[in-house]
């Protein structure tokens, strides 16, 4: 494999601004004479410009339309880049920009005599001396000088970090001086890397929730932190909903949909509502601040109280505040119930907002999994994956997981990076257990600890899900090949295979987690998996019937010892060649007589109890022609792609996130290609083959391996 073609000198920030830059700037920066000029010229204007509209809206607090209209760069701007003029607070800022693509922009002395040129053009009036745009600007400007006092802040901003020289101080001394005669009205700010990357970190984060509600009856605790308990209306919690799911940021969970407990949630507030406050436990909102309001100063308590929590998420019951929602949108009659709701303000006491939380859902089941919502590393991964590469990455469950080139989930980066480890314990530990809750264990034994430490590169997190994906398409074909020993291999094997593919991988090239916004080391990755599973499989399956014919792979990876063995016998059988006989016996043959046929693979999960009550599901095509089918069907509405896994419906035990509907999984797939008008549809489907769990596994592949492990069972018997 190539190397990545990246420049690994450029600090992370430029990387991150570059990318917020063109997201949020792009159709508002005018570049138009730039002409058809190729993008290696105008990329560093647009982008210089586009700094100029970042410096505004740092000093002013402005939206990035309104700021990208104080952009006058190009010929005749006189050394000025942007004027923005705050006609209220009788204010003008005069912006000069230096862009560095490696971060090192430094302010000359040039340039800042120019800057105070153009500053004596606009208090002279000589407007005439500018370009078309900047014409309009320095003559409002100037209209401003001459009609009150107005103070005039000149901006110098670099991406780069170094200081102003001495000589440059010194020119702004001067010229500050000539126009500050008959008092302080210019001054000076310079903006470098880190406040120009503080407000692209904002501009990712979302607004802080404010939430309102009517308390009667209620009480009050005052100190050590202020709170406020009572009955809200569901009415009035139902119109939450416009919050989304911000609503929930600190909770450990969003809701998890339409699971067995939410209905009955459901069908109490639409059947029974005047029941609902005596059958739920109610809400807990964690905010940063709080007003409240009494209906009556005298006797505050006897009346309503007004609250408003500023910066609020509701930390526990989301499935009832969810419940609320859906249930006010099928009946009037679900806002008449009643909702008892606990305000508590943190006063931003980070700990203690954590430790609520935790403390408020323990009477709810709460895995592992969960708890890792709270992990400050995963904060900033999802901060990461953002600002560097414009990905969702998803740490709670929740009702919408990302999709595709959407991003991740921090399963799917977890099962990922444990198979890229260079170690094989952590895919052995997969495969042994049949279930990804081993990566959630803590402690020096664990897999997360080793994992997630120290928050990992998202290039490197990114890739290896990359891989993890490839390796999956390549193994559904790859099953067709084979049976008996070797398609068991395959169906348990995933994580381990994936580890061997990682192995060959990173033996050409190791730069994985090295910055490259291109992720050219993915796409060539990518290009190799399918080549190195056809020959991994083989190898691995070489190395199986070297320990013993009657070995399973699962029992085998159950000890440490013999996983990593093994996996030394299958790279050394992949270095050697030749294991394509040694997998010969176990190709499929279509002469051989059929199997009988194996139960069906819904009741085999469900008899088992291999998925969670409410366990999310996301759609996993992989026939290019059904992709290119329903792709626009499906981007038009994202909900189509997920689905909750219910064990009390053995006939339907899929619950579609779309209409929340139950199918079966062969069911739905026809629904959905019958919504989407794929006229080339065919006659049937293998549902189980298309829907996957949060890992990636799909229903069928689960649904095999739990039964070749009931099958062993009875073997030993």
């Amino acid at each position: 494999m190539n190397a990545p073609s990246h420049q690994p000198d450029i600090p992370t920030q430029v990387r991150q601004v570059e990318r917020a830059f063109d997201e949020t700037y792009t159709g508002l920066i005018d570049i138009s004479d730039f002409g058809n000029r190729p993008p290696e010229q105008t990329q560093p204007a647009f982008r210089s410009r586009a700094l100029a509209a970042h410096a505004v809206r740092i000093m002013t607090g402005w939206t990035p339309e309104q700021a990208a209209d104080c952009v006058i760069d190009g010929g005749q701007d006189q050394g000025i880049d942007a004027i923005a003029i705050d006609e209220a607070a009788a204010h003008i800022y005069l912006v000069q920009a230096k862009w560095s693509p490696i971060g090192k922009a430094k302010a000359d002395e040039t340039a800042v005599h120019k800057l105070f040129a153009g500053l004596t053009l606009i208090d002279s009036g000589e407007a005439a001396q500018f370009n078309p745009r900047g014409q309009i600007l320095a003559k409002r400007a100037h209209e401003l000088i001459s009609e009150k006092t107005t103070e005039i802040t000149q901006v110098i901003v670099l991406m780069g970090t170094e200081p102003p020289s001495p000589g440059v101080r010194q020119v702004i001394k001067n010229g500050e001086g000539e126009f500050n005669s008959h008092g302080d009205y210019v001054d000076h700010r310079f903006l470098h890397a880190k406040e120009i990357h503080a407000l692209v970190r904002k501009d990712q984060q979302s607004e802080p929730v404010t939430l309102e509600a009517t308390l009667h009856p209620w009480f009050s605790v005052s100190s050590p932190y202020p709170s406020y308990e009572g009955i809200v209306q569901a009415e009035e919690v139902a119109t939450w909903a416009e919050h989304g799911n911000e609503l929930f940021v600190r909770n450990i969970r969003n809701p998890l949909g339409l699971t067995p407990i939410n209905k009955e949630l459901v069908d109490t507030l639409t059947g029974e509502p005047s029941h609902f406050w005596y059958f739920n436990n109610g809400v807990t909102v964690l905010c940063d601040s709080l007003e409240a309001v009494p209906g009556s100063q005298k006797f505050p308590e006897r009346h309503p109280v007004r609250l408003t929590a500023k910066g609020a998420s509701v930390v526990n019951g989301a499935q009832t505040v969810r419940s609320v929602i859906d249930a006010a949108q099928q009946s009037d009659e679900a806002g008449l119930a009643q909702v008892t709701v606990r305000f508590i303000v943190t006063n931003g006491d980070t700990e203690f907002a954590n430790r609520t939380t935790q403390a408020t859902n323990r009477q709810n089941h709460i895995t592992e999994r969960d708890r890792i919502a709270l992990d400050p590393v995963q904060a900033v991964l999802i901060d990461e994956f953002r600002a560097e590469l414009g990905l969702v990455y998803s740490v709670r469950r929740s009702e919408l997981e990302p999709q595709d080139d959407e991003g991740c989930s921090v399963v799917e980066a977890a099962c990922a990076l444990a198979c890229a480890h260079s170690g094989s314990r952590f895919a052995a530990r997969l495969v042994a257990s049949g279930s990804t809750d081993v990566l959630w264990e803590r402690g020096g034994s664990g897999i997360y600890d080793p994992l997630f430490r120290s928050v990992p590169s998202v290039y490197e997190a990114w890739n290896a899900v990359n891989v993890l994906r490839a390796v999956r398409t390549a193994l559904r074909t790859e099953r067709e090949q084979y049976a008996g020993r070797a398609a068991a291999v395959i169906d348990d094997g995933t994580f381990l295979i994936t580890h061997l593919v990682f192995r060959q991988l990173l033996a050409q090239d190791a730069g994985m987690g090295e910055p490259d916004q291109s992720l050219t080391w993915a796409a060539e990755a990518k290009e190799q998996v399918p080549d190195l599973v056809k020959r991994v499989v083989p190898a691995l399956v070489q190395a199986l019937d070297g320990v013993g014919t009657r070995s399973s792979l699962q029992r085998v990876c159950a000890d440490p010892g013999q996983a990593a063995d093994l996996v030394t016998a299958a790279l050394a059988a992949l270095e050697g060649g030749g294991t394509e006989d040694a997998a010969a016996q176990y190709r499929r043959e279509e002469s051989k007589p059929r199997k009988r046929r194996r139960p069906n693979a819904v009741h085999v999960i469900v008899d088992k109890g291999a998925l969670e009550e409410g366990a999310p599901l996301h759609l996993a095509l992989y026939l290019q022609p059904e992709k290119d089918a329903l792709a626009a069907w499906l981007d038009a509405n994202p909900r189509r792609a997920l689905a909750k896994w219910t064990n009390t419906n053995r006939a339907r035990p899929i619950v579609w996130a779309a209409d929340g509907n139950a199918y079966s999984p062969t069911g739905l797939i026809a629904r959905m290609w019958e919504l989407a008008e794929w006229e080339g549809r065919p006659v049937s489907n293998q549902g189980t083959a298309r829907w996957a769990t949060q890992d990636g596994e799909t229903l069928a592949i689960l649904a095999r391996r739990l039964l070749d492990g009931m099958e062993e069972e009875k073997d030993v018997e």
